[in-house]
């Protein structure tokens, strides 16, 4: 996986329930939603990736950046949703959640707290 750069024509907006802004473009075949929670704290970065995995399908993946990989998020959500994790130069990650048929259906989105 490479950095992704959102492109200038990525459309923004604000799903019910979010704390950043969300955008929406096309890279090759297939859509990325990204949100950035790289200067929030918990619980922001759980609430939005619990939004945007609700968005992901089989022709939607979804960027997270954030300041460190979301070991919460990943321990929960980590047999549901295949991904991918790139470091950045500015010392925080990018993570590209995909789709996992069969899988992710299966994941509960609606626990959005890092505690069990």
């Amino acid at each position: 996986m490479n950095i992704i750069i959102k492109p200038d024509s990525a459309e923004q907006f604000l799903p019910e329930g979010a704390t950043v802004p969300f955008f929406k473009y096309t890279i090759g075949e297939g859509q990325i939603v990204e949100f950035d929670t790289s200067k929030c704290g918990p619980p922001e970065p759980m609430v939005n990736a619990m939004l945007g995995l609700s968005m992901v399908d089989a022709n939607t993946k979804l960027l997270m950046i954030n300041h460190k990989k979301p070991g919460g998020l990943l321990n929960k959500i980590g047999e549901n949703y295949d991904y991918e994790a790139i470091d950045t130069p500015d010392g925080g990650v990018q993570l590209l959640f995909s789709y996992r048929a069969g899988e992710s259906e299966k994941a509960d989105l609606t626990q959005n707290s890092c505690h069990g």
